[in-house]
């Protein structure tokens, strides 16, 4: 009985790609082989988004080109694309099985069952603890939950994915001790409301981060994005730990509160810069990035103003920008004031100008500091002879350095201090810190 070949892609969210770095270890148990190239596979895996019309866009497009690139593999879709009643248009684009976001956590087993995949025999299949995925050998995402009972009005997200559910504690740590075993040295803890975590099994993410803190012992933990609305008093004081990398991506949307009023954000801009207040001053060196959505139906001259001051004081280390775009089956699609085209790009510009400015006064006071860095794969460079090597503070910030050929920084987490911003003031410059 021969093994099959598959290919794994994602779009989209750190949740589509954990869900990937789960089912590349389940169909590894089953004796499968996974490969880097579409070209190569005998059965295709895609996990789509849904968040914007570009991500529709791009996950129509994404299918077909792996069906044309190869028309006689099999291919498996599923996420937040194809679970909005997409299933007759999927078809059409050449996909053999479409598994929606609730039956995800079975669809390794759902595809063995409904493609007649041949099963391994136990002892011809990898080990259990092999679950290292070849998309990111430094760092790992952990899927601690799924669903959101939250309605922001732009959002189909929680449409697509559901109620809460909540993985059980255990299986978390023992997903992240395989990890660790596997080399893995970071792991991120993500969900579509990762600060909701607890919800629905009488636990929380407070409760779930001491509990890995103090049964695992991979270097580095953080986390994906968490609504600033879920972190409770105390929680900052986890960070005392250093192993809790120091950087949250928390989102604000907006700033301005008639405009979070129309979002139903949970959070005004008051209690947003009090929060950062008080993260700044309980954790030095702690850095925040964040979303902003530009263009939202209703935002004035005057909303959007605001929402720009905002962005200047808060000092993000990373914006992450959207121009609005409706999107059918939420309530923000209905909503009076939808804005032309060339409004939204201009704010957007404008914002993108304001973003790259703040990155670089995040990068400028962290160049003084000796940080700690996981490295990734290194690039020679054939005409100086060196490698190039790229990686993340314990902050989240991108920095870079050169060494000799016979320096591989693959996957180590070493010091690091910084020397000069690059060019394009995108990243810190510097020299690595012998331990």
């Amino acid at each position: 009985m021969r093994c099959v070949d598959i290919f794994l892609d994602a779009i989209g969210c750190r949740l589509n790609e954990a869900e990937l770095e789960s089912w590349a270890g389940d169909f590894r148990k089953h004796g499968h082989r996974i490969v880097n190239d579409a070209g190569d596979a005998q059965l295709m895996i895609f996990n789509t988004c849904a968040v914007t019309q570009e991500a529709v866009r791009k996950s129509r497009q994404s299918i077909k080109k792996l069906h044309r690139g190869n028309p006689t593999a099999r291919l498996v879709v599923s996420g937040c694309y194809v679970s909005l009643d997409n299933e007759e248009e999927a078809a059409g684009l050449g996909v053999d099985l479409v598994v929606r976001n609730s039956d995800k956590d079975k669809l390794v087993k759902i595809a063995h069952e409904v493609l007649d995949l041949p099963v391994m025999p136990q002892i011809a299949t990898e080990p259990a603890g092999s679950a290292l995925f070849a998309r990111n050998r430094q760092r790992a995402f952990i899927k601690i939950q799924d669903g959101c009972r939250y309605r922001c009005t732009f959002c189909i997200v929680t449409t697509a994915r559901g109620e809460e559910r909540s993985r059980p504690v255990a299986e978390i740590i023992d997903e992240i001790n395989q990890q660790h075993a596997a080399g893995i040295q970071e792991v991120v803890l993500t969900g579509v409301h990762v600060g909701g975590y607890g919800s629905d099994n009488d636990s929380s993410l407070f409760a779930l981060v001491k509990a890995i803190l103090a049964d695992t012992d991979v270097p580095r933990v953080r986390f994906a994005s968490v609504e600033p609305w879920d972190l409770p008093d105390g929680f900052f004081d986890l960070f005392s730990n250093p192993r809790l990398m120091p950087h949250m991506h928390l989102p604000v949307q907006s700033g301005s509160d008639p405009v979070l009023r129309k979002m139903a954000r949970r959070c005004k801009t008051a209690e947003y810069r009090a929060l950062l207040a008080d993260i700044r001053s309980a954790v030095p060196g702690f850095e925040v990035s964040t979303d902003i959505i530009v263009g939202f139906p209703g935002e004035t001259e005057e909303d959007w103003q605001n929402t720009c001051a905002f962005t200047e004081e808060m000092g993000f280390s990373h914006v992450h920008i959207f121009s609005y775009s409706p999107r059918s089956g939420t309530k923000a699609a209905g909503l009076p004031g939808q804005l032309p085209g060339d409004i939204k790009k201009q704010r957007s510009r404008e914002l993108h100008a304001i973003a790259a400015q703040s990155r670089r006064e995040a990068l400028a006071r962290n160049r003084k500091r000796e940080h700690r860095v996981l490295w990734e794969a290194g690039r020679i460079d054939p005409v100086k002879r060196v490698l190039n090597f790229s990686g993340y503070t314990e902050n989240y910030l991108r920095v870079h350095t050169q060494t000799e050929l016979s320096m591989d920084l693959e996957s180590r987490v070493t010091g690091f201090q910084p020397r000069a911003l690059s060019e394009d003031g995108s990243a810190l410059l510097g020299e690595v810190i012998a331990d």
